[in-house]
């Protein structure tokens, strides 16, 4: 009896002993490790999210775990483009769109813009003007396709095909237009945003990320109401002096995740290959030439065997294969989601459109400068500051003109005006001096045996051809006095590439493209202003926080 009594008193002490533990430790992480101070201190202090587990998956993306691969192409190149040689790199993990970004995606952006900058208001009309997608992309001057041109991109029967005729700065200002309202609705969701605040926004009372972060109460024109929602579900906060605190989400909050944005060439190769399958411990047993398992454009499986695995152009006036048995279902693009997915779940990483990737274009990798995350295009830019210390908000639409005539937005209203880095961000650094790096180590002029301090070329154009991207130079300019473009062609005939520092690269096969350019490995470039019927994108986020996904033991 006394020894049953003796194990319920350890029992009892046991519990009491685990559940002050367990309080404690549930505790511990209110309190600052290195000072011993509180955290999230009801009297106020220092606010922080001790309980943020993980980064919700961005909508619309999948997870793909970074590692290691070679980049490139390994076969004979027929072309001779020698612009794929083979490099080991390594990526850190992402999100990317599980397919491209189709018509119905884009109509909402334009619907969006069209609404709150209404195009009949001289002021605006440029904004959704410059954001339109190009129809006329699918005219040839031997072909009749006018029932695409008007009717691709907004008939319903479409609104699942790729969206084309897509510059790379307009997928760049879709990406930057949906982070916005991504970021909104997670907002809306935890309480910090009035419900439903984007059917209110107009030009002057919208919503943008950078904005809330760097000065919340100039969101929405300032509109306290939408910023402060009286029938919030949060509970306010009160510090100490009686002041309101957690009044705004901060990044401290986690709520606010990274941007939208395009993916860069290597992670648009990475994720096509999808080799998950090919994992062996810590190598990989094989090479794979398309984002599916062998060598073959066709399934092998019984229930589809001799089926094609992707939309590309079979041969000569080939798009789609003999009428009543396709080869691949298509003669233009194909709805997304209508092949089946590489292993990390991705559709369409081969055929159907080539896609814009972030990319400044070169036929070099440079992987002896850099092997992680590798990227060509960084250009560096921080706030605008006013004299009271103030970010600096742009009020007035700013527009950019292209080389080929057409004007887009590049800052809206109520954005947060940026500028280059300049020698006071850059002094003493040794990983970057300059806010534009696109040319760094390319081989242009500054790395040739002919780049002298003045680099220019002399009357007679002796030192024209020597620039290794010595690309046209075509001039736009605007008539001051009928206010007209005036558009001259460059009439040089001593310019010997097509590359600069806008020619941007691409991805992938597409519809019109033959088997050999649906290879992940494969390169193109094109014009980063201009649009073609076989160009779309997909989306790309960056993963904050663990590598993998998976629940892993601490290994201490």
């Amino acid at each position: 009896m006394r020894n049953v009594m003796n194990f319920k008193l350890l029992a009892a002490t046991a519990l009491i002993v685990t559940a002050f533990s367990c309080k404690r430790s549930s505790n511990s992480s209110n309190v600052d490790s290195a000072t011993g101070w509180a955290i999230n201190d009801k009297q106020g202090g220092f606010q922080y999210n001790t309980k943020f587990k993980e980064q919700e998956t961005p909508p619309g993306t999948v997870f793909i775990e970074g590692g290691t691969f070679t980049m490139g192409k390994v076969q004979d190149d027929p072309m001779h483009d020698w612009n794929n040689s083979p490099s080991q790199q390594h990526v850190q993990s992402y999100y990317m769109d599980e397919s491209e970004v189709t018509n119905a995606n884009y109509l909402m952006y334009l619907d969006y813009l069209k609404s709150v900058y209404p195009p009949e208001d001289p002021s605006y009309a440029n904004i959704y003007k410059g954001a339109l997608p190009d129809t006329l992309v699918w005219r040839n001057r031997l072909g009749y396709n006018e029932m695409m041109t008007e009717n691709y991109l907004r008939h319903p029967a479409y609104g699942n095909y790729p969206v084309v005729g897509v510059s790379w700065i307009q997928a760049v200002e879709y990406a930057s237009w949906r982070t916005d309202r991504v970021s909104e609705m997670t907002l809306q969701k935890a309480g910090y945003l009035e419900r439903d605040s984007q059917f209110t926004a107009t030009a002057g009372s919208t919503f943008n990320t950078d904005t809330y972060i760097n000065a919340p109460t100039k969101t929405y024109g300032g509109n306290d109401s939408i910023i402060n929602p009286v029938k919030s579900r949060r509970r306010m906060q009160v510090n100490a002096q009686g002041d309101t605190i957690n009044v705004y989400a901060k990044r401290e909050s986690g709520l606010i995740g990274p941007k939208y944005r395009l993916p860069t060439e290597v992670e648009w190769e990475y994720a096509a290959l999808g080799m998950s399958e090919l994992r062996s411990y810590n190598i990989y047993r094989g090479r794979k030439k398309y984002p599916w398992d062998g060598q073959y454009t066709r399934s092998g499986k019984r229930a589809k065997r001799g089926d094609q695995l992707a939309n590309f152009k079979q041969s000569k006036g080939d798009y789609g294969g003999i009428a009543g048995w396709s080869d691949d279902g298509a003669d233009i693009t194909q709805e997304v989601k209508y092949y089946e997915p590489n292993d990390y779940g991705l559709y369409d990483m081969a055929g159907n459109v080539a896609e814009w990737v972030a990319d400044v274009y070169r036929p070099i990798v440079d992987d002896e400068f850099n092997d992680f995350n590798y990227y060509r295009g960084n250009t560096y830019f921080k706030n605008a500051i006013n004299d009271d210390g103030s970010v600096k908000i742009v009020e007035e639409t700013v527009y950019d003109t292209l080389s080929n005539g057409r004007i887009v937005a590049r800052n809206l209203p109520g954005e947060i005006e940026r500028i280059p880095v300049d020698g006071e961000d850059t002094y003493l650094r040794t990983n970057f001096d300059r806010s534009d790096n696109r040319n760094y180590r390319d081989g242009d002029q500054k790395s040739s045996r002919y780049y002298r301090d003045n680099f220019e070329d002399d009357e007679d154009g002796k030192f024209d051809t020597r620039k290794m991207y010595n690309s046209p130079k075509h001039n736009i300019e605007r008539d001051s006095a009928s206010g007209k473009l005036l558009k001259e062609y460059d009439k040089s005939d001593r310019r010997t590439s097509l590359i600069n520092d806008e020619a941007r690269v691409i991805k992938g096969g597409s519809w019109r493209d033959r088997s050999y350019w649906i290879d992940p490995a494969q390169r193109r470039y094109f014009p980063q202003d201009m649009a073609t019927d076989y160009i779309g994108f997909r989306c790309a986020v960056s993963r904050v926080g663990s590598k993998s996904k998976t629940n892993k033991k601490k290994r201490n």
